[in-house]
């Protein structure tokens, strides 16, 4: 069971780590092993195993394969509700199973809010209860939150209203909103779109900017939009909202007031993206630097203050759970392998590739074809680009077997050297696909490799086949 700041009894450990996140967990847990004294701790409860496994990544997708099971985008409240309730035992589960996990190697748990006092001690603070703990090392895995904006109409909170969500309450709401309306054309406000979307609910999406997705490429951006509004999504580009009105009584719906029209929608989506969660830790009195909102760090993610460390999203970086899985090696290496400054770094982990969950969908790794050609002249690069719809590709049978031909797969190599500089895959199977292009190129293989290469069949990595043959 985890412990309170009453009833620990230890005041010094080798290791604290602040925040149950996937880096610092995976550190506590090693560190204890190894005999360390580790205490994690965590204010809320229902955090235990971070974002990820609770309000991210699992529930969520989880949620979007339900969504998409039917396939018949007709508003089902309790087909909706079934969904949830899966979602929460496979949370719940998952909750469990990480508390377990760091209480096996003997790791201390605590429930209670962290804050520094100088760089190596810290106050320990769960309502009245207190307790001071020294640390010869400090690990800060606090996550990040959803940034909130004020909207005329809400009051200084506009989660106050039931009626107004960020993702967290939109994957546990308990019922289905007929009506969506969503501040935001970002890669989590398009996942939530389309998940709602596929629910059934009726969804218009608010987006200030003359189109989606500002970091792909053109090509992406309208297919990605056109398949969304083939679901049902309604787009409104540079759009705001001007003011909302919101009824005394939390069932009625709200009215959005933007500046092109006024329309009513039984709930609001906030998600405008997210933020490093560093209110509250105190951090100038341990002397770390703050820069452009996130802890700052090195390349080995050393904060500001001696013997402190900032992983996962609370360091500014890109914010996915891999990304923070890989955060611990490049801590590991230095307090567990003896490597120091000779291990991992951010500056030699390699290419990330990423994926937004949509249906199909949307994966990338390194440069898009504009992006490769900008860079071409200073780099001596002979762009070449294999981009094919999903649909023309005979020797892919795979997508038709499914039933799903849509979208598209873009790969951009240098000619002479062979070597792979990006791709863009928005595709069925595609969040497995880019793993094995971004082996390729952090392995330097030339795209060859990948063209001439027998796969299993029907697959849709046999799309490499014919894809690349274009080259």
């Amino acid at each position: 069971m985890p412990f309170s700041p009453a009833t620990l009894e230890t005041t010094h450990v080798d290791l604290a780590v602040i925040g149950f996140g996937k880096a610092g967990k995976t550190l506590a847990a090693k560190f204890a092993k190894t005999g360390k004294k580790v205490v994690l701790i965590e204010q809320d409860p229902a955090m235990f195993g971070g974002t990820c496994i609770n309000i991210g990544c699992v529930p969520t997708k989880t949620l979007l394969h339900d969504a998409t099971a039917s396939h018949s985008h007709q508003f089902s409240d309790d087909f909706y509700q079934q969904a949830m309730s899966r979602k929460r035992t496979l949370r719940e589960k998952m909750n469990a199973a990480n508390l377990a996990m760091m209480e096996k190697p003997g790791v201390l748990v605590v429930v209670a809010h962290a804050e520094f006092i100088d760089e190596r001690k810290l106050k320990l603070t769960a309502g009245t209860d207190e307790l001071e703990v020294t640390a010869d090392q400090i690990i800060i895995n606090t996550g990040a939150t959803p940034v909130m904006t004020p909207i005329t109409g809400l009051g200084d909170n506009p989660l106050l209203d039931p009626r107004v969500l960020t993702s967290t309450e939109l994957i546990d709401r308990e019922n289905l909103p007929r009506r969506l309306a969503v501040i935001g054309a970002g890669y989590i406000a398009l996942e939530l779109a389309n998940i709602s979307a596929h629910f059934g609910s009726s969804v218009t999406i608010l987006n200030r900017n003359e189109s989606i997705l500002p970091h792909e490429s053109e090509q992406t951006r309208a297919t990605v939009e056109k398949i969304l509004s083939d679901a049902g999504i309604t787009f409104m580009h540079q759009t705001w909202v001007e003011k909302v009105a919101a009824p005394a009584d939390p069932t009625a719906p709200l009215t959005i007031h933007t500046n092109h029209a006024s329309f009513d929608t039984d709930a609001l989506l906030i998600a405008i993206g997210r933020k490093p969660n560093i209110d509250g830790l105190n951090l100038a009195a341990a002397g770390i630097e703050v820069k452009n909102g996130a802890i700052f760090t090195d390349e080995f993610l050393r904060t500001t203050a001696r013997n402190i460390w900032a992983v996962g999203d609370v360091n500014g970086g890109l914010q996915h759970t891999y990304i923070s899985f890989d955060d611990h090696r490049i801590v590991a290496d230095q307090l567990l392998h003896g490597k120091d400054l000779s291990g991992r770094s951010l500056l030699n982990r390699g290419a990330v590739p990423t994926t937004t969950f949509l249906t199909p969908p949307l994966s990338r790794v390194g440069l898009t074809a504009e992006k490769a050609k900008e860079l071409a002249a200073e780099n001596n690069w002979e762009v070449a680009i294999a981009n094919r719809e999903v649909s023309s590709l005979a020797t892919m049978p795979r997508a038709k077997a499914v039933n799903d031909t849509r979208g598209f797969m873009e790969i951009v190599v240098d000619k002479k050297s062979e070597q792979i500089l990006g791709a863009t895959l928005f595709c069925i199977d595609s969040q497995e696909l880019i793993n094995l292009i971004t082996l390729a190129m952090d392995h330097q293989l030339p795209y060859t490799s990948l063209r001439d290469r027998i796969y299993t069949h029907p697959a849709t990595t046999e799309a490499l086949n014919e894809l690349l043959a274009e080259i």
